[in-house]
């Protein structure tokens, strides 16, 4: 009997923990068939639209709404206030949202990686390294038949102010 109460103990914190999650889109955004930017659209969501999280992969997030099921970009999303309410929570959830960030309390930290803070206090300016890298610019015809081949549009961007140019 104890062994019964402890495995249906486990099955309803798995399962609470998989629940889908309600969540609303911040911008308009592309619904992709596959985690991956340049996967195929399905459709577009509105801002503020309303969908369930169904799973998460590094920076997407499986979403269904409606009757549609794909992955938008987790930036896209807000959660909804009940679904980051973690005060009843005590402590068993965690286990299955070990790469989770926000709500959890769980710190997730981007920047460069395989350079200590005291590398990056001493940084140098490494004039060869630079005349190197520019071996790798493209000039303007090449950035424009690259665009083409993309399929991208040129949109002009200003300089900010004080910038020198």
């Amino acid at each position: 009997m104890r062994k019964l109460l402890v495995w249906c103990c486990a099955i309803g914190f798995a399962a609470s923990a998989w629940a889908a999650e309600e969540a609303y889109t911040v911008r308009a955004t592309e619904l992709k068939a596959k985690p991956y930017s340049d996967a195929q659209t399905l459709m577009t969501l509105p801002e503020r639209s309303k969908v369930m999280v169904v799973q998460r992969r590094a920076s997407w997030s499986q979403v269904k709404s409606g009757e549609t099921s794909g992955w938008v970009k987790m930036l896209s999303l807000q959660l909804a206030r009940g679904a980051t309410d973690r005060r009843a929570d005590n402590g068993l959830r965690s286990l299955f949202n070990v790469a989770r960030s926000g709500g959890s309390g769980a710190t997730v930290t981007t920047g460069v990686r395989g350079l200590s803070e005291e590398q990056l206090k001493n940084a140098q300016p490494d004039p060869q390294a630079l005349q190197e890298l520019e071996r790798y610019a493209a000039d303007r015809r090449e950035a424009q038949r690259f665009a083409a081949e993309g399929k991208l549009q040129a949109q002009r961007v200003d300089y900010l102010a004080g910038g020198g140019k």
